[in-house]
């Protein structure tokens, strides 16, 4: 028997694809290298952002996605379609039905806007379900039961906070600060402090090898190349995790500024259970070191780490496509 679903975790950083009975058989960065010339698609993932910054003219690679949102509507197609042929040969004659994940805090027209490209791609039917509900079925949250839950998924476009009971969401917000506002803010504090340029893959290094939310006693340290601002030549130099902390910091309180805000407008009967039982962090962004102790430290309550936070949305679109007819009307809205 062919299996015909895919569940799709489109994330501004990386996609993480979902096939029934097989797990997980894809996980690649969401980059597109792109001919200038003939307008064609020369790369998909790891191979594309092994290329980013190192282009000439007539190569353009692209992150299609921006916040967790279609950015450029051709090249997303692309890359679905991509991920449709890597689940499986035979979709070339059978149509899968595709679950993609989509930000709580998306619109009527963005989520059109995936649809669309799902369906262009080659799908036959494409439900989208919202991120957050998917992170806490992944998480092994019971999303079903009467207590509240919260869950916060961080990923590169944005964070999102959600109070989950009796299979929905009580109370959300998004915020478009997360992994990709992070790189930025290491970028410019090292171009300001040091004099130093750096690439995006430079920034992301730092972040993945020594970041931390918090000042560390004994902080690690990194050995970086960049291109000098004052001389204009290439120059290595050392940055610590608590240069990493300065630099991020006024990010982390954005972010932790809208999770208060959930908190704040949880009903009073969730709060307990929250307070009770934690909230649960998931996502890429969830791996940047002592996030889960500041965020603790900052709202005084305790806050856990998701096991495998990076894989929790498309573990939650494997449950849920095995278990289709119980989740098809309660989280996925199709078009």
């Amino acid at each position: 028997m062919f299996i015909r679903k895919i569940g799709i975790d489109l994330g501004t950083c990386n996609s993480v694809v979902f096939v029934p009975s097989k797990g997980i058989i894809l996980n690649e960065p969401s980059v597109v290298a792109v001919s200038v010339l003939d307008n064609t698609i020369l790369a998909v993932g790891k191979e594309a952002k092994e290329m980013t910054g190192r282009t000439p003219d007539t190569i353009r690679v692209y992150r299609p996605l921006k916040d967790g949102v279609i950015a450029d509507y051709r090249v997303t197609e692309a890359m679905i379609r991509y991920f449709i042929e890597k689940a499986g040969k035979w979709f070339k004659f059978f149509k899968p039905e595709l679950l993609i994940g989509v930000p709580a805090g998306i619109t009527s027209t963005e989520k059109r806007a995936i649809i669309e490209a799902g369906t262009s791609a080659g799908a036959k039917a494409v439900y989208v379900a919202k991120e957050p509900i998917l992170a806490a079925i992944g998480a092994g949250i019971p999303i079903n039961s009467c207590t509240g839950h919260m869950i916060i998924d961080m990923g590169g476009g944005t964070a999102e906070m959600a109070v989950i009971s009796l299979g929905g969401i009580v109370t959300s917000r998004s915020v478009r600060v997360a992994g990709d506002k992070i790189d930025q803010a290491i970028s410019n504090y090292i171009r300001k402090k040091h004099n130093l340029a750096i690439g995006e893959q430079t920034a992301e290094e730092i972040k993945t090898k020594i970041g931390s939310a918090i000042i560390e006693k004994n902080p690690q340290e990194i050995e970086i190349r960049g291109r000098d601002l004052i001389t204009g030549l290439p120059q290595n130099i050392k940055v610590t995790s608590n240069e990493v902390s300065e630099a991020i910091l006024e990010r982390l309180e954005e972010i932790i500024q809208t999770i208060k805000i959930v908190l704040r407008e949880t009903p009073p009967e969730l709060s307990a259970d929250i307070m009770d039982k934690g909230m649960i962090l998931s996502g890429g962004g969830a791996l940047l070191g002592n996030f889960d102790k500041l965020i603790t430290q900052s709202t005084g309550v305790p806050c856990f780490l998701a096991d495998d936070p990076l894989l929790c949305v498309a573990k939650g679109t494997g449950i849920v496509l095995e278990n289709l007819e119980d989740y098809k009307k309660s989280i996925m809205q199709k078009k």
